[in-house]
């Protein structure tokens, strides 16, 4: 097969006819992409340490993809004791069913030794900003990497490069570690990022950057230790950008905690114009960025020109503040954006350069303002269309052992709540581990024998989403802020605001305002900054979706350990006939964990091929 390199693909639409069959992945077969996951050294945080990283790195390498096409991606598990996956955040995965990445929800995780070959399979309309990354425990920390589906022909907006400007957060911890410590008892309270990452690089508190310009590799650590880096290690991210030219900057939300805000020191307002990786949104001006997690933005950021930097006492660099927003503690880190590879990286600044705003312009940021580009085209739901809304109460409540746990509605979900994945079930047992509709409608939405949530193919679902105060020991009246994410078909976002949910109101105030809201995968069910009586309803965030892909998918918070002590959900769209979309006899290699599907040195795996369903096909010319 074709390698997929490009990085901006000029491209035609050619037919594609629809065509599935069982094929042994042997010799003669090549994966476009390959992802080689491991536990090695990671040089960030002015530290060395040892944990996972894809293909030597954290992040991992860039994949760029086409829309409207089929990519093979072979994942190896090299770690001895870790199971593993890969998610492709944000690809609407109807089409592979089994390659959605999701632990014991749609797949078996790849054992140690092994690998699997994930077919993606994109829409022609898919081009956008992703990510990949690991649905094992915590693992995302380090297991991640920018994935980019590349336009077909010209963009609708005119720009002269990009640059991926992906956020992590750093913690004095390994990922192993941090999943242990989440799941035990007692719980000692929520993280709080040790520094922010820009690209895997940046200075955590209570370390001092030193100028310079060449990063140097450190001397190899333990698992689990971690060493200081010689000072040239201990640098501030950098940017290098051309003076006079617009610039794609793909903002991707690879946190595992934080709500990131970030500004340029002394440019103008960048233009947003995309998120999510979803449709084109009409043009909407900033002077800074928040980034949640999981979330993307695509963004113009227009450079100052040679004139400009003479101008400028011939100034090469710029800070980047990047700052955590609605946390206990606020951190403010640096990176730079560079004029000149001659250009010195300078230390960090005594204090801050940019005034970020925060509290209520944290909350109303983008709220009722991203519109589609070609609203024309846009599928979004009337209030009057509505099938189903389902009230989703976010809590944190204590257990007898002196753990805690986050529910939805009282129910809360774990990699071990079911014995084999979902999918799978369903496969082997049919309509008997689908969930009970009529149970679910008169439990909150879920079905109490299977733990899952059943949606039916053709309704149009309002998913209402409401923060409570802490019941949970310790935390009374505790409220956070979560980002939500929702595995497969892309929502319409509602907006949000303190207080309980007024559907009369909301839907009147979208109507006044002509607001026609554009798709998201990941949208961010504030705190408002309150603490709240336990059990009161403090905030909502408000989702509306046509329903269409049948499958297992998952709907969960963003923030790793959130999602460890049960802020999770599996969603069970359509029917066992309607689900099974791999014939019995093909689907076998599926159902087993290690089974025919998961290859290794000495066995060649086989795979149900999928062609792409789309009418057309992006091809490179």
């Amino acid at each position: 097969m074709r390698s997929i390199l490009p990085a901006l693909v000029l491209g035609s639409w050619l037919s594609a006819t629809a065509l599935a069959k069982l094929v042994v992945h042997d010799g003669s077969f090549t994966p476009d992409q390959v992802l080689r996951v491991t536990i090695g050294q990671i040089d960030s945080g002015c530290q060395t340490h040892q944990d996972i990283v894809v293909n030597g790195t954290s992040p991992g390498p860039v994949l760029h993809i086409l829309p409207g096409a089929t990519t093979w991606v072979r994942v190896y598990n090299d770690m001895d004791d870790q199971n593993l996956t890969m998610h492709w955040h944000g690809i609407t995965q109807r089409l592979a069913p089994f390659a959605d990445g999701t632990p014991m929800a749609s797949q078996w995780p790849i054992p140690p030794g092994h690998f699997f070959d994930y077919e993606i399979v994109t829409d022609k309309d898919d081009a956008g900003t992703y990510y990949y990354h690991s649905h094992v425990e915590m693992q995302a920390m380090t297991c991640i990497g920018a994935l980019v589906v590349d336009d077909c022909g010209q963009a609708p907006f005119q720009y002269d490069d990009e640059r991926i400007l992906m956020f992590g957060d750093w913690f004095d911890s390994s990922s192993h570690s941090m999943a242990s410590q989440a799941g035990g008892a007692p719980f000692q309270g929520p993280p709080e990022t040790g520094g922010l990452l820009l690209n895997g690089h940046g200075v955590p508190g209570g370390k001092t950057a030193v100028a310079g310009k060449d990063h140097t590799r450190g001397k190899h650590s333990a698992p689990g230790q971690r060493r200081q880096t010689e000072d040239s290690q201990c640098e501030l991210p950098v940017i290098d950008v051309d003076a006079g030219k617009t610039y794609r900057f793909r903002f991707i939300g690879g946190t595992s905690l934080s709500l990131v805000a970030a500004a340029f020191e002394g440019h103008g307002n960048m233009t947003v114009i995309q998120v999510d990786g979803s449709e084109y949104s009409q043009p909407v001006s900033t002077d800074h960025m928040q980034v949640g997690v999981g979330q993307r933005f695509d963004v113009l950021f227009k450079t100052k020109t040679a004139e400009e930097l003479q101008a400028d006492g011939n100034r090469m660099t710029y800070y980047v503040q990047m700052q955590t927003l609605d946390s206990p503690r606020s951190f403010v880190g640096y990176a730079v954006l560079r004029y000149s590879q001659d250009a010195k990286i300078p230390a960090v600044p005594a204090n801050p350069v940019v005034d970020i705003p925060t509290g209520e312009a944290t909350w109303n940021w983008m709220e009722y303002t991203l519109q589609p580009l070609q609203p024309d085209q846009s599928d979004f739901p009337s209030a009057d269309e509505v099938t189903r809304r389902v009230t989703i109460d976010v809590g944190l409540v204590s257990l007898p052992n002196g753990k805690i746990e986050y529910q939805f509605n009282k129910l809360s979900w774990f990699e071990s709540t079911y014995t084999s994945p979902l999918l799978v079930d369903i496969y082997l047992r049919g309509e008997a581990a689908v969930p009970n509709y009529e149970a679910a409608i008169k439990n909150g939405g879920w079905d109490p024998n299977t733990l899952a949530w059943p949606a039916k193919i053709g309704e149009v679902l309002e998913i209402i989403w409401q923060n409570t105060g802490a019941e949970a020991d310790r935390f009374q009246g505790m409220v956070e802020s979560h980002p939500f994410h929702a595995h497969s078909k892309h929502f319409y976002d509602l907006g949000g605001g303190p207080g309980a949910y007024d559907a009369d109101a909301n839907n009147a105030k979208i109507s006044q305002l002509g607001y026609k809201p554009i798709r998201r995968d990941t949208t961010l069910l504030y705190s408002y900054g309150q603490r709240t009586g336990a059990g009161q309803v403090a905030s909502w965030r408000g989702w509306r979706l046509r329903i269409t892909d049948a499958g297992v998918w998952m709907v969960h918070c963003h923030i790793l350990t959130h999602m460890m002590i049960g802020m999770q959900s599996v969603w069970v769209v359509g029917n066992a006939t309607q689900i099974e979309q791999v014939p019995m006899a093909e689907s076998q290699g599926y159902l087993t964990y290690g089974g025919d599907v998961y290859g290794n040195e000495n066995y060649n795996p086989t795979y149900y091929e999928w062609t792409n369903e789309a009418a057309k096909q992006c091809q490179p010319i």
